[in-house]
């Protein structure tokens, strides 16, 4: 018969198993709060700045203070500045919290993506969320280009992606009160006020300009759109 010892080696275990262990140890031990598990759950779906999960928790700043600490010391959430107000940081999930949450949404009508011009970011997003779901989208600007930039259509082109050489548009011509509106702008998601809106704060891509920078925002909006799309209710 054979004995535990002859099956299961503790001693044999690598130090990188033993970090692994304690990592998620440490992990379950910060999601042991009911607080921290509904600010996963809000970040789950979209980004945040520490005034606006307040708002959404009903919960006193200090106190929001010590749960986001804890989330932070077991690498649950990041933050990084906004590229609109600089005095405004963003949070989200660590991409390792990101797989293990699971919350799902009410599915919309048509989802809507919106950057400042609508000439990048949002397109993307529109055509990449038009693969990933049978959910219908469109994309638009609150200050609209002439035209989508030629970088992000040479990104679609390097990715195999179909995006369509539409003329941007404007969100006011677009949006209705049955969309779920997706900004993925920091600066359209701080001068928006509508009802069923998810923010996901992607840096804008023609600042740098570089094919680098584009290829980084297409690889983000694809695991961003490929992620809500899964947690949509059929």
């Amino acid at each position: 018969m054979t004995s535990i010892d002859d099956s299961v080696n503790i001693d044999s275990m690598s130090g990188e198993q033993l970090s692994d262990a304690a990592s998620r140890a440490a992990t379950y031990a910060a999601l042991g709060d009911p607080a921290r598990l509904r600010i996963v759950d809000i970040l789950a779906l979209g980004d945040a700045s520490s005034s606006e999960l307040a708002r959404a928790l009903e919960m006193p700043s200090n106190l929001l203070a010590h749960h986001l600490k804890a989330l932070r010391e077991a690498g649950i959430v990041v933050s990084h500045r906004s590229q609109g107000d600089g005095r405004r940081a963003y949070l989200r999930l660590s991409e390792e919290a990101l797989a293990m949450a699971a919350p799902a949404a009410t599915r919309p009508d048509r989802v809507v993506f919106v950057c400042t011009a609508n000439s990048a970011r949002s397109q993307l997003a529109a055509a990449l969320w038009r693969r990933a779901s049978d959910i219908p989208a469109v994309s638009a600007g609150t200050d609209p280009a002439d035209q989508i930039n030629p970088r992000a259509m040479e990104a679609a082109q390097r990715h195999g992606l179909d995006l369509p050489r539409a003329r941007p548009q404007s969100l006011d011509d677009v949006v209705t009160e049955n969309d779920l509106v997706v900004t993925v702008c920091d600066l359209a998601h701080e001068s928006l006020k509508v009802d069923r809106e998810l923010h996901w704060s992607i840096p804008d891509p023609a600042r740098e300009g570089t094919t680098e920078a584009f290829d980084a925002a297409y690889d983000e909006i694809k695991s961003r759109v490929n992620t809500l799309a899964s947690r949509l209710d059929p």
